[in-house]
């Protein structure tokens, strides 16, 4: 798991059928999270920009999102009330 905060979004005119009708946000790991790149995940809780999420990666994203047939490694399964990202 890996929480971060969302700075923005990608769209996608062609994709897996799998993966049409989903949203994709771009979201960058807190820094405490010892990642450095940005990861592109599916959302399926409704995720804005500005927000702080909780996004699950490899087979568990899969799972998460209730879509285990289809190519996703990393899914937003959480919107976060409250956090501060630790220095």
């Amino acid at each position: 798991m890996i929480i971060g905060k969302v700075i923005g979004s990608v769209v996608s005119t062609r994709k897996n059928a799998n993966l049409v009708g989903n949203k994709f946000l771009i979201v960058e790991p807190f820094k405490c999270m010892g990642k450095e790149n940005r990861i592109v995940a599916i959302d399926n809780v409704g995720a804005g920009i500005g927000e702080a999420v909780l996004v699950a990666c490899g087979s568990a994203a899969r799972v998460g999102c209730n879509m285990d047939n289809s190519p996703v490694d990393a899914a937003i399964v959480g919107i976060l009330d409250d956090s501060v990202e630790p220095e």
